[in-house]
């Protein structure tokens, strides 16, 4: 028990110090290290691995809607980024500027991308012609570089990974359904695949996309009551394309401009598991996207055949499983909180007197209940309980959310809720930003969404009184 201990007392208490625990989680569970550049973090193997199983289910979600993956380049010329005004406005204070090639100062500076919608339009301009080449639904990975002032792993930092999606259509409701869609996309993607309960909303003005005409959003609640915008998805109109002049010959053969969109999901999506599902011993990683599912621990691994009855499990779930075995020569108290730390689902656990009786033990990660399992059953007892797991995790965050989760008329109740813990506060509101800047003053509240499920609270603004037909979810957020 000592050893077990010892591996795990590095992590800070989750509710002792939250932002410190996030920290020891993302160091001590070998996600990310610090590099030289300041503010870029290293994505080390274990953290990578989260990352390209959910680029692999998600690139699959888009490819069954008909998209297409593209690279863009890395740069983008200042004249080009400022042909749509909003959209450089937006950016301007977070962009990173390439002056010299080589020892030659450059004629004009390159943008390193924030973004890439400039690039995307410059694009299409050229290779749009007709009505009969829409839609063009075009996705990336790739990384992308904003100049933030304070950094934390994942949640933000200076260079970090993602996709962006750009599609063009030929009539304003094909571009508002696959904005619509691809907002779906990620909310299932969050729910069914990570297990983290999301709201579903729009923006409001002064919170929408620079560029954009609309911006659609899923807002997570994490552990500590935090919201965290998981995934957003933007309608732009016409405007990009009038602004890069992207024109195609319509069905009456007239020019015609397209409607466009674009959405993205960053890997601050695994900042998301990791503040959402963590606790004191480390990480709990959904199973759909846990590099390892399943940890084999051999017990008394010196005495005869249970190495080899553990090599022989790990080569029949291998299959099925992403599976580890770990016979190497630390102790299986060092082994247990290892791969706790690492928020493996599923342990096994295999030592002479389970070979004896044909079974094994079972242990999962998140309630640490044991199961002592029939080697004959295994193919069919793991995925149930993983599935198990699954369902709790959820739960628990669902009900983490609800439980901190209050309406409010007046901006008394609202200040009120405000000071005495964190969490989501909905209430009416009257649309108008000057009564959303007094929330933020008033209450440290900024607006999450404006949630698709509304509900009727009341028939005033708590801000001003006057009369209130939206209902706003506020939060303090990462």
């Amino acid at each position: 028990m000592s050893e077990n201990k010892k591996m795990v007392e590095a992590i800070t208490p989750i509710n002792e110090d939250f932002a410190q625990w996030y920290t020891d989680i993302c160091v001590k569970a070998e996600l990310v290290d610090y590099s030289a550049v300041k503010g870029c973090v290293i994505l080390r193997p274990y953290g990578f691995a989260i990352w390209e199983n959910i680029q692999r289910l998600l690139d699959g979600r888009f490819k069954e809607t008909g998209h297409e993956n593209v690279a863009m380049p890395i740069f983008i010329p200042e004249s080009l980024l400022q042909k749509e005004k909003d959209h450089v406005e937006g950016f301007a204070p977070e962009v990173a500027w390439v002056t010299h090639g080589g020892l030659d100062e450059l004629e004009e500076r390159l943008c390193v991308r924030p973004t890439s919608e400039t690039l995307f339009c410059d694009h299409f301009a050229r290779v749009l012609h007709s009505y009969r080449d829409l839609p063009m639904l075009y996705n990336q990975w790739c990384s992308v570089v904003r100049w933030e002032k304070s950094t934390r792993p994942f949640l933000r930092s200076r260079e970090f990974w993602w996709q962006e999606g750009h599609t063009i259509h030929e009539t304003e409701q094909e571009a508002v359904t696959e904005t619509e869609q691809q907002l779906n996309c990620y909310a299932d993607f969050c729910e069914q695949v990570l297990k983290i309960p999301v709201i579903k909303g729009q923006k409001t003005e002064s919170e929408k996309f620079a560029g954009a005409e609309a911006t659609y959003t899923i807002e997570a609640m994490m552990h500590d009551g935090k919201a965290l915008q998981s995934g957003t998805s933007h309608y732009f109109g016409d405007g990009f394309s009038r602004a890069f002049d992207v024109t195609f010959a319509g069905r009456n053969n007239k020019l015609e401009y397209p409607f466009q969109t674009s959405w993205g999901m960053s890997t601050r999506i695994i900042g998301a598991i990791i503040m959402t599902h963590g606790d004191d011993e480390g990480l709990i990683l959904p199973p759909q996207v846990a590099p390892i599912q399943l940890a084999i621990i051999p017990i008394a691994s010196h005495k005869p055949g249970v190495l080899e009855k553990a090599a022989e499990l790990k080569a029949r779930l291998a299959g099925k499983f992403r599976v580890k075995l770990d016979d190497s020569d630390n102790s299986p108290g060092w082994k247990f909180a290892q791969y706790e730390m690492k928020g493996v689902p599923l342990r096994l656990e295999i030592g002479p007197k389970d070979i004896e009786k044909n079974q094994c033990v079972l242990v999962r990660r998140d309630t640490r209940e044991k199961y002592f399992v029939s080697l004959d059953e295994l193919e069919t007892e793991i995925p149930r309980i993983l599935g198990l797991l699954e369902e709790n995790i959820y739960n628990r965050a669902l009900e983490n959310r609800e439980s901190r989760t209050v309406a409010c008329t007046t901006m008394d109740e609202v200040i009120k809720a405000s000071n005495e813990r964190t969490g989501f506060i909905k209430t009416m509101w009257c649309e108008s930003a000057e009564c959303e800047e007094q929330m933020k003053e008033q209450a440290g509240l900024s607006s999450r969404c404006m949630p698709f499920a509304q509900e009727h609270l009341s028939d005033v603004c708590p801000v001003c009184g006057k009369p209130a037909h939206k209902m706003v979810v506020w939060g303090k957020a990462y």
